[in-house]
């Protein structure tokens, strides 16, 4: 834990200027569509709510992804988006957000971005244990989205509860 804080006290000035790209879902690029494929429908469902997504439209998102979700359960990216649109809807989606990223990582266990999406939600409901654990792995899978977490975790140890998290409302 000590080495986590070293970490994410010299990570949080420069991960400063990066924080809006925790709420816009840059990284979050539409998939190419598999034409021809019975996967087709399902990634351009899911593409439609990628587009609401950056558009902060998350009600409307969260349908689009539950409708690539119905097409076909297997696409990792879809419950790591749902998760994130139900998160931005508060934190009374919580346990399902939770669910949905820890099914994404199921699939897709290289997903760095839902270790780091999770690893908020996990900052915003005080379970720093498990936020500092997808933090771990993501330092071995991107080490930017892990200086995020990091600044997130640690605005949340030293009881600022909105360093690095307040995006995530906006």
């Amino acid at each position: 834990m000590t080495h986590l804080r070293a970490t994410c006290a010299a990570a949080v000035a420069a991960v400063a200027l990066a924080l809006p790209l925790v709420g816009s879902a840059v990284e979050s690029d539409p998939l190419p569509v598999p034409t021809g494929t019975p996967r087709e429908q399902a990634v351009e469902t899911y593409n439609d709510g990628v587009r609401l997504l950056l558009e902060k439209r998350h009600a409307e998102a969260q349908a689009r992804f539950e409708a690539a979700l119905a097409l076909d359960e297997r696409l990792a990216e879809a419950h790591n988006n749902l998760a994130f649109s139900l998160r931005m809807q508060g934190l009374q989606n919580a346990g399902r957000a939770l669910r949905h990223y820890d099914r994404a990582l199921e699939l897709k266990p290289d997903l760095a971005v839902a270790y780091m999406y999770r690893g908020v939600l996990f900052t915003q409901m005080g379970d720093l244990q498990r936020a500092a654990a997808d933090h771990e792995r993501l330092l071995k899978l991107d080490r930017n989205l892990a200086a995020q977490l990091g600044a997130a975790i640690a605005g949340r140890a030293s009881g600022d509860a909105r360093s690095g998290i307040a995006a995530q409302y906006e």
